[in-house]
């Protein structure tokens, strides 16, 4: 993806995508550790974390956040991939393979 291509995609994002729109690998990673964090400080029963009956509220909240973490890291991942395809493929025509 070229400066310009990136330009125009980021020219089409009208505020009103979700919150996690570009946060990009480094942002999934960070989504990642903190829902591991946060269930772990629920399952440890740290203070402002729920009571015991209502732990898995913490739970399913800590899972969200590391599903969406871990969607956007998988989307990056495959982008970076399909762009070192492309950049391969190029470079084997331009040499005539």
């Amino acid at each position: 993806m070229t400066a310009d291509e990136r330009h125009r995609t980021d020219d089409q994002h009208d505020g009103s995508s979700p919150w996690w729109w570009g946060i990009g690998p480094m942002g999934a990673v960070g989504l990642i550790v903190f829902g591991i964090a946060a269930a772990g400080w629920s399952a440890l029963g740290m203070p402002g974390s729920a009571s015991d009956d209502d732990r898995t509220v913490d739970y399913y909240q800590a899972a969200r956040v590391i599903a969406i973490g871990m969607v956007v890291g998988g989307t990056a991942l495959l982008g970076r991939l399909r762009h070192r395809a492309t950049r391969t493929d190029q470079a084997e025509e331009r040499d005539g393979h």
